[in-house]
């Protein structure tokens, strides 16, 4: 069987470049709602910021668990097995 650390990104750096690009975006927003948390800003700004987060992470999520599905299509024997596992992977995320 295929563990979890078998699927990387690192195959694809433009893939890598993207998720990488979200994640920092993400960290950028959460730093903001943190600020924004701390000064006391109106609830519907907090609010728009962590939904701002909260799709940026998920997206990155999405990026890797599709890196790792075209991998696991275009390049595995055991494809079943390791489709299973990113199914498990992609429903975690929702």
């Amino acid at each position: 069987m295929t563990s979890t650390a078998d699927m990387s990104i690192a195959h694809d750096p433009e893939a890598k470049r993207k998720i990488v690009n979200r994640l920092r975006r993400a960290h950028g927003q959460l730093a903001a709602v943190i600020a924004a948390v701390e000064d006391e800003a109106h609830c519907r700004d907090i609010v728009q910021q962590l939904s701002a987060v909260s799709k940026a992470v998920d997206r990155a999520g999405f990026l890797v668990v599709a890196g790792a599905l075209k991998e696991c299509l275009t390049d595995e024997p055991d494809g079943g097995e390791r489709v299973d596992e990113l199914e498990k992977l992609f429903l975690s995320l929702a």
